[in-house]
């Protein structure tokens, strides 16, 4: 099972610190291009959710490696599923209706919770 959450849980967890560190560290003019829906969350409310995102990606990570606090690894992935369910409300409710890639996010995101309550 550990085997089966690294697969599911590994790029999960890339792919969440890789977009966490954009949202913290790029302008809202450097994001625009691949996050059309930037202009409608004020700058502090989009550092915030890149924070959470980077806090949720070693959440993934930290307690397999380390063995210590195992209940947040399920409770992360818990967590993204409903992330990923406010973005495509955010989605569906602006010009942007590009959803497949939260799609494959909050799947993979729901995949990784049953084999992290096996750890």
């Amino acid at each position: 099972m550990y085997i089966a959450y690294w697969l599911v849980a590994g790029p999960l967890a890339l792919f969440y610190g890789y977009s966490g560190m954009l949202k913290v560290i790029r302008s809202r003019d450097q994001l625009r291009p691949m996050m059309s829906w930037v202009d409608r969350v004020p700058v502090p409310a989009l550092r915030a959710l890149g924070a959470v995102e980077l806090l949720g990606a070693s959440g993934l990570v930290l307690p397999p490696l380390t063995g210590i606090a195992l209940p947040l690894a399920p409770a992360t992935a818990g967590g993204f599923v409903l992330l990923q369910a406010g973005a495509i409300a955010v989605h569906l409710t602006g010009e942007d209706r590009r959803i497949a890639l939260n799609a494959v996010l909050i799947t993979l995101a729901a995949v990784t919770v049953w084999p992290a309550t096996r750890l």
